[in-house]
């Protein structure tokens, strides 16, 4: 059994994530603006609470609940939590930036360094990232604030798994491509991806108990389609 925090849960791929893996039998600290989605499953091994990644109240709320629930171990986080945002270029002000990057890169190197001290060895950490965010990879006009951040994203796994690769935790990303989810159809109204939420969460779900046996600092694409 796994301690197992999941970022942005509330909807989509971090949704389905929850229930996959609590119906295995794990514990999971699901953290997301909304917990409703995640409370109405009623779950017995599932603790969820409202958690804005870019607040400092919310990274205590968590530490404090690993600590005395869960006794400082983390077996797994999934920075699942992102932002989308849809604009012409010549639109988007350093604001529209700076928001962008809170969420997808500023609060999950946030939460992954506040929950360190509860992370071991053998403890990993799953980054979900874009196939935008991949050098060389196709591009889409109006999503420079949220590719270029995803890349980001990508870059920062690949220098924590370097700096904490002698004691641990493995860090991995997930470059995902299209998947079914709210977020792509505000990214591309209309457009059928071949994948659902499900599938690809339980992708994710696997890779996140067992990808670190084989894998350190890497960068996965894990896509069959563009977009």
């Amino acid at each position: 059994m796994k301690n197992i925090v999941i970022t942005g849960t509330s909807r989509g791929i971090g949704y389905e994530l929850v229930s996959i893996l609590a119906k295995m039998g794990h514990n999971i600290l699901a953290l997301s603006r909304n917990d409703r989605p995640v409370n109405e499953l009623n779950l017995e091994n599932v603790r969820a609470f409202s958690f804005d990644i870019t607040s400092e109240d919310s990274m205590l709320k968590a530490e404090s609940f690993i600590q005395h629930d869960w006794g400082s171990r983390v077996d797994i986080l999934i920075n699942n939590a992102g932002t989308l945002l849809s604009k012409p270029f010549s639109e988007t002000g350093w604001e529209d930036f700076h928001e962008v990057y809170k969420v997808n890169v500023f609060g999950v190197a946030e939460i992954i360094r506040k929950l360190l001290p509860f992370l071991n060895n053998d403890s990993h950490v799953v980054n979900i990232s874009s196939m935008g965010g991949i050098q060389g990879s196709m591009k889409f006009p109006g999503l420079a604030a949220y590719s270029s951040s995803k890349g980001a994203l990508l870059t920062l796994t690949e220098m924590l798994a370097e700096e904490y690769k002698e004691n641990g935790p493995s860090f991995n990303a997930l470059a995902l491509g299209a998947v079914q989810t709210e977020m792509l159809e505000e990214a591309f109204p209309g457009y059928e991806a071949p994948v659902t939420a499900g599938q690809m969460a339980g992708y994710i779900a696997e890779f996140s108990l067992n990808g670190h046996k084989l894998y350190n600092g890497k960068i996965l694409q894990v896509s069959n389609s563009t977009p």
